[in-house]
């Protein structure tokens, strides 16, 4: 909107105010704030530099020798007073002075400062720094495998992976020295939990180094490196496994199968560590954007189970089976006709057939779609025993595809019956859509880019797997009512975990709660629950947000009628990147209000 324009507009409404002898009347910039864009340029470089891991894995390789001794109080005092600078900073720029766009930015930058500032103010992750499923150790075996953002093609980036594990090894000895604090000052991992990280550190500390997993990259140096270069690049990860990490790697493994066990949690929940019932409010906070309480949480989830059990029920009638919906979940769980597999790469080409079927039905619901490529991968064998299926984001520049990570520990077990809203939910239209299209939107500010907001990211997420039938899908009831499925894993996961964390439940009690409501193996609903065990409240954050996303369409559905189209409302949502849900909200229903 140009100035002149802008005249005219204010010209009438100041004529057509007669009834006023003086008009308040408020200005809008339709420019951005250069000073403010500088600012947001600096604090995202900020970041990068204390966070230099999220750097590679956006694409930015400027800092790919780095890894920062993150449990040192230097680093702890660091990362405080970067916060609350930028906190103060922020004040300075008054919403007069920014456009619409900027003042998004402006008030996601806020709630980022405050939930940073709000978590290093507890000791958990600084006293309990190694998990089975989600912490830095694990991220750093995925880069050692030389097949994820870490590039290994230069002699230069062998360099860099070779400062990079020197480091990695001074944070290996923090985190058992952190450990070690951590059981005189009450915090320790539950004792189930520890039992899982043991053959992580066993496999880490007793294999060769020949067939190690951080000499994976080494074993075929790319062609054309100079024999000079190839011998000390050699010689180097050697030594450096040899002398360094491998003895690390025994030293932890050592410490967790003996003084770390037996000091380990009988509890299941956060709330037993201490200010642990203060911990899990701000990781409810943190997680799903909201104010709710772990009460209000509990509530929805019992009425969501409900619901979907219903919906369940008509399944079963519809494939005529006979018997309680209790043993039918038990013959989907067993049905051998579900586990057509004898290899992982027919599973892999099952998730890309699935890929094909929609397509045709995609620009029905999309009109923006991302140019990253993705591709579907089996998880790596060293973490694939306690993973879950996932999506690592592809690189800013596009040159790196989205990954998405299947794990398979053994093909002739593995059951597809969710395996189209699975694909729907980490690949497209969900997490691969959500973030690429933000790591490509240029009218984003890069510290938006790469920023996560658990309940928008994976509200989205399972968001997109209840539009399967509008493209194309859940044909075949079992796929449905794997549908139906994982969407009742998402509503048991607000009981479970504030039951665990909130309710004094006991893992053992999660698991049974489980069994009786869903159709997951066993072994799938106590890796789950062990799950939520290490990090509290991040479950709550997808059946949260799917449900916010989900009122926002039918409001918006409602009040537009014709005028409403679901491909300008995926854009709408989509467009923003992360954000807390309050925002989003916002920005929804302002959209409506213009639509009218």
């Amino acid at each position: 909107m140009n100035k002149i324009f802008l005249t005219i507009v204010a010209a009438t409404i100041l004529l057509t105010s007669c009834k006023q002898e003086k008009k308040d009347t408020v200005t809008v910039p339709t420019k951005e704030n250069i000073a403010f864009n500088q600012f947001l340029k600096e604090y995202n470089e900020g970041k990068l530099k204390l966070n230099p891991i999220n750097a590679t894995f956006a694409g930015d390789n400027r800092f790919n020798d780095q890894f920062p001794n993150t449990l040192s109080s230097a680093y702890q005092i660091k990362n405080n007073a970067f916060y609350k600078n930028y906190k103060s900073q922020l004040a300075n720029f008054k919403n007069i002075d920014l456009n619409q766009s900027q003042k998004m930015s402006k008030a996601v930058l806020n709630w980022d400062c405050d939930m940073a500032l709000a978590q290093v103010s507890f000791k958990n992750d600084f006293l309990m720094p190694i998990n089975q499923m989600w912490t830095i150790n694990l991220t750093m075996g995925q880069l050692g495998s030389g097949s994820s953002a870490q590039p290994f093609k230069t002699v230069k980036d062998y360099q860099n992976w070779l400062s990079r594990l020197a480091k990695y090894n001074v944070w290996l000895q923090a985190a058992e020295s952190r450990m070690k604090q951590g059981i005189k000052e009450g915090y320790v991992l539950p004792k189930s939990l520890i039992k899982k990280i043991i053959p992580q550190f066993e496999l880490l500390a007793n294999t060769p180094f020949e067939n190690h997993l951080f000499n994976t990259p080494f074993k075929d140096l790319p062609k054309g490196f100079e024999p000079v270069d190839i011998k000390i690049i050699s010689t180097q990860i050697y030594n450096l496994l040899d002398t360094k990490l491998i003895p690390s790697f025994k030293s932890i493994y050592n410490f967790l199968k003996t003084d770390y066990l037996n000091a380990g949690r009988e509890s299941s929940g956060i709330s037993d560590v201490p200010n642990g019932e203060a911990y899990y409010n701000h990781s409810i906070k943190n997680y799903t954007t909201t104010k709710m309480t772990a009460d209000e949480i509990h509530k929805l989830g019992l009425s969501e189970v409900a619901r979907i059990l219903s919906e369940m029920e008509k399944v079963k009638e519809q494939v005529a089976f006979k018997g309680s919906l209790k043993a039918f979940f038990n013959n989907v769980r067993e049905n051998k006709n579900l586990m057509p597999y004898t290899n992982p790469k027919q599973i892999i080409d099952n998730f890309n057939a699935i890929h094909e079927k929609m397509k045709p039905q995609l620009e029905k619901l999309f009109d923006n779609k991302p140019e990253t490529d993705f591709i579907v991968k089996q998880t790596e064998k060293f973490r694939e025993a306690s993973a879950s299926a996932e999506y690592n984001a592809g690189s800013l520049d596009g040159t790196r595809p989205g990954v998405f990570y299947t794990p398979i520990p053994d093909a002739t077990k593995y059951n597809v019956f969710s395996d189209e809203a699975l694909f729907l939910h980490e690949a497209i239209p969900g997490h691969h859509y959500q973030i690429s299209l933000t790591q490509e939107n240029k009218d984003l500010p890069d510290f938006r880019k790469t920023l996560w907001y658990s309940a928008y990211g994976e509200g989205w997420a399972l968001y997109t797997e209840n539009l399967g039938k509008e493209l194309g899908l859940y044909t075949d009831p079992y796929q449905y009512f794997g549908m139906l499925g994982m969407e009742m894993h998402r509503a048991i996961r607000l009981v479970v975990d504030t039951g665990i964390h909130a309710k004094g439940w006991s893992r053992e009690k999660a698991i049974e709660y489980s069994l009786e409501n869903e159709a997951e193996s066993k072994a799938s609903i106590v890796s789950e629950i062990e799950r939520y065990m290490a990090n509290p409240g991040q479950a709550l954050s997808y059946k949260i947000g799917q449900l916010k996303i989900r009122e926002l369409r039918a409001k918006a559905k409602k009040e537009l009628g014709d005028k409403f189209d679901i491909r300008e409302f995926h854009n709408q949502v989509l467009e923003t990147g992360c954000i807390p849900l309050a925002l989003l909200e916002n920005k929804i229903n302002k959209w409506i209000t213009s639509k009218k």
